[in-house]
This record gives C-alpha cells, sequence and structure tokens, in this order.
C-alpha cells in the first residue's frame, strides 16, 4: 500500500480543529478524501487551511496539535 505524506505549504502553527471550540477536523485512522480539510496553520493570525491534495483509507499524524511547522515539513501521511 501507498503512503502520500501531506506537507505545509507555509511557517506556523498547526492545529488540528479549524478553531479552539470544534473537534479536531480529522482523527488519526480517519479516512480523507481530496479537499478535506484536516487542520489549518496559523501564522500572525492568518489561519490557513492544511488540505488533502489524496484520498485514502487511514490518516496519520505526525505532528502534535499547537505544535510549530516549516515549509515542506510532513504534517500527515495518507495510506491508499
Amino acid at each position: 500500500m501507498a503512503k502520500h505524506e501531506i506537507c505545509a505549504l507555509i511557517p506556523g502553527t498547526f492545529y488540528r480543529a479549524t478553531s479552539p471550540n470544534e473537534p479536531p477536523a480529522k482523527a488519526d485512522g480517519a479516512p480523507v478524501a481530496i479537499g478535506d480539510v484536516i487542520g489549518v496553520i496559523e501564522i500572525m493570525k492568518t489561519f490557513t487551511p492544511v488540505k488533502a491534495g489524496v484520498q485514502g483509507k487511514t490518516i496519520t499524524f505526525l505532528v502534535e496539535n499547537e505544535e510549530p511547522v516549516m515549509p515542506d515539513q510532513v504534517i500527515a501521511e495518507v495510506e491508499e
């Protein structure tokens, strides 16, 4: 089975939920469709959605909620 990486496009802080009062956008092990929002990256109070560019059976997050990320850092892996 192939694994695909979802990488940060910008530096900032990664949040698994789209807002503080919401549950995580995706849970570890959840299925993923192309275009699904898996979290957001915040930089200077601007929140940029992180979208899956692939479809898969499961997602595994490699960074924790509220963890700083850098461009091209792998945030999650999606298994076909």
